[in-house]
């Protein structure tokens, strides 16, 4: 049940569904080993154990009838089957029958199940692999729709979280472009030293100043022929980007104490983690450039909203430390319970250290103790939301968030990291615009 491959590229092209979302369950771990098994609730309600036709695994600490779970209006039902071991519903018992708004983890025995409310996009797809990239998909979906835009122009924003894959979309872009040969360069604008970012990207000319004793071509002239990358292009300096604007437009840039223009044949790929457009509404970012720059647009889902992936992405960072190493079922569901607001490249940070933790103890388990009690929270630390606290989401995150979701309260917060509560008040203080009737 194992379902891995090795390419993302036969998952084709962007998923799209018509009709009613089809409500179901993810099977994601089982004992030792990561899972991937779509179950659906199009034919009524799904009952797990060992003596049904349903069981995942040959888990011993399943009873034979464990647990029955339906999806009505008020979400997901779950009726623990007098089992032995119990029914855990986001790390709770549930005694007897208990229904859940949006629930995101079922554990029973030593198995995890994740909750969706559109079991579609599963049943199409697949867990991949890609070198060292775990794509689910939900990923394979946005990057599907990158390299789409890299066969139809020369430009591409992908916003997403840090942490979240964005250079990896972009290296993305350009292997399935036709230049795949020519050169990737990537540039992070915020690191770039004020007053310099002139000269780096578009190069300068021997004696253009102090120092400068030959010619020195920039990053854009490096990248002639390939794709250049700008991470963190929202931080680039407001007298760079006329420049940028040009290349993007001609096909030329004016290296610092040039007379004449240089051309230049490239693509270019920018990144942020904030939303370039309200940029651009403030002032912080030339609106020409984002109208060049900011369509089409690939948004790189966190961590969070893909936890199919999760478990393999575990797997990956232990058996990097030790191929002895393997996750408990409690450091997946502990680590699926945390929003991970550093997303996958916190998550191989972490698991590195609780490696560490496991190693230097003799053991090679790697269990819930061994996580930092901090991991994957929000830097603020906890609040009244607890573990589930998320970093601080702007008011327009909140806002295209309840319109991804269709106004269901719920299913927002858990996306944002929010408490529900929290939520609600955001809403009560707008007039409540949105509800939590679906």
């Amino acid at each position: 049940m194992s379902q891995v491959h090795e390419t993302i590229e036969e998952q084709g092209e962007p998923l799209a569904h018509a009709g009613e979302p089809i409500p179901g369950l993810v099977g994601l771990f089982s004992c030792k080993s990561p899972l991937f098994v779509p179950l659906s609730l199009a034919r009524g309600p799904i009952e797990l154990g060992r003596a049904t036709h349903d069981a995942l695994l040959d888990d011993d600490r399943l009873s034979r009838r464990h647990v029955h779970v339906d999806h009505a209006a008020g979400g997901f039902v779950v009726t623990d089957l007098g089992s032995r071991n119990g029914t855990y519903v986001d790390g709770a018992r549930v005694q007897g029958t208990a229904t859940f708004d949006a629930p995101r983890l079922l554990r029973i025995g030593r198995t995890l199940l994740m909750f969706v409310a559109d079991v579609r996009p599963y049943q199409q797809g697949t867990v991949s692999t890609r070198g060292d990239m775990i794509v689910g998909p939900k990923l394979a979906d946005a990057l599907a729709r990158v390299a789409r835009s890299a066969s139809l122009g020369s430009t591409l924003l992908v916003t997403g979280e840090s942490g979240s894959g964005k250079e990896l979309a972009a290296r993305h872009f350009h292997a399935a472009s036709a230049r795949t040969n020519g050169p990737f360069v990537a540039v992070n604008c915020a690191a770039i030293p004020s007053g310099v970012a002139e000269r780096l990207l578009f190069g300068a000319r021997k004696g253009a100043f102090s120092g400068a004793t030959a010619d020195a071509e920039g990053y854009a002239q490096a990248a002639h022929g390939g794709t250049l990358f700008l991470d963190e292009i929202a931080e680039l300096e407001s007298g760079v980007q006329p420049k940028l604007l040009r290349l993007l437009e001609v096909g030329e840039l004016l290296p610092l104490g040039a007379n004449r223009p240089v051309t230049v044949d490239i693509r270019v790929v920018g990144a942020t983690l904030k939303n370039l457009r309200a940029e651009a509404a403030k002032g912080r970012f030339r609106e020409d450039l984002y109208y060049r720059i900011g369509n089409p647009e690939v948004r790189l889902p966190p961590l969070r909203e893909r936890l199919e992936e999760l478990p393999w992405l575990i797997r990956q960072a232990l058996q990097r430390s030790s191929a002895l190493l393997e996750p408990h079922p409690l450091l997946v569901e502990a680590c699926a319970l945390r929003v991970w607001p550093g997303n996958v490249r916190e998550l191989s940070h972490e698991l590195r250290q609780a490696a560490e933790n496991t190693l230097a103890a003799g053991r090679t388990v790697v269990e819930a103790s061994d996580l930092d009690p901090s991991a994957g929270l929000a830097l603020g630390g906890e609040s009244e939301a607890g573990p589930q606290n998320a970093a601080k989401p702007n008011d327009e995150q909140i806002m295209e968030t309840l319109r991804r979701e269709c106004g269901n309260v719920s299913a927002a917060a858990r996306a944002l990291g929010m408490h529900r509560t929290q939520l609600r008040r955001w809403i009560a203080r707008r007039g409540g615009a949105f509800d939590d009737s679906t």
